[in-house]
């Protein structure tokens, strides 16, 4: 809105009265800034959001070239295809139910404590798609820790099978006791464990 038009419509609203002339155009143009501030604020902690998920994701070439240095030369190519299929697993483990079962339901009923998230399967009704990212990218990379363990050990669907369940089950029930809501071990639930909660 510009100038003129605030002065215009407050001229209009209040008449010739100069001090609420000047509070009406304050009070607009104070509003309109704190509709811009909140509109920067939330697009800087998007893009921080996005720049630590990718940071967090690029992990995943470490273990890529931990692993790829730690097999035989012939073995290479699988096992850096391995590391790529982890992060493809990963994705549809916790694209379909491990968000949902790490956080669904944590930001709408804080004081209900539960073992598993119930809502927000297959991303419905999320509103944080950057939040999502962050969260996704911490999956892929835990799901991706052992990878070197099991090089030139395990078989390609074997290990597809364990990167989907693990980023699908195990880490999100990890995730939703301790830093969702409604964990049981979450120091932001109204009742947490101890009186204190996991304090990480």
């Amino acid at each position: 809105m510009s100038g003129g038009s605030t002065y215009q419509t407050c001229l209009a609203s209040v008449g010739g009265d100069t001090d609420a002339l000047l509070e009406c155009v304050a009070g607009t143009l104070d509003a309109a800034m704190n509709t811009a501030t909140d509109s920067v604020t939330n697009s800087v902690n998007t893009f921080f959001l996005i720049f630590a998920a990718i940071l967090v994701f690029f992990m995943q070439t470490g273990f890529a070239m931990i692993c790829a240095g730690s097999v035989r030369v012939n073995n290479v190519q699988n096992t850096l295809l391995k590391n790529l299929l982890d992060a493809c697993g990963a994705s549809l483990g916790f694209y379909t139910v491990g968000y949902a079962f790490a956080f669904g339901g944590s930001f709408s009923n804080p004081s209900q404590t539960t073992f598993i998230g119930n809502t927000n399967f297959f991303l419905m009704d999320v509103e944080n798609q950057a939040f999502w990212l962050f969260q996704f990218a911490f999956a892929a990379t835990s799901a991706t820790i052992v990878a070197g363990t099991l090089a030139e050990r395990c078989q390609m669907s074997a290990y597809l099978c364990y990167s989907v369940a693990l980023s699908a089950f195990v880490y999100p029930v990890v995730v939703h006791s301790i830093w969702s809501n409604n964990g049981f071990l979450s120091a932001n639930n109204s009742n947490p464990l101890l009186g204190i909660g996991m304090v990480d």
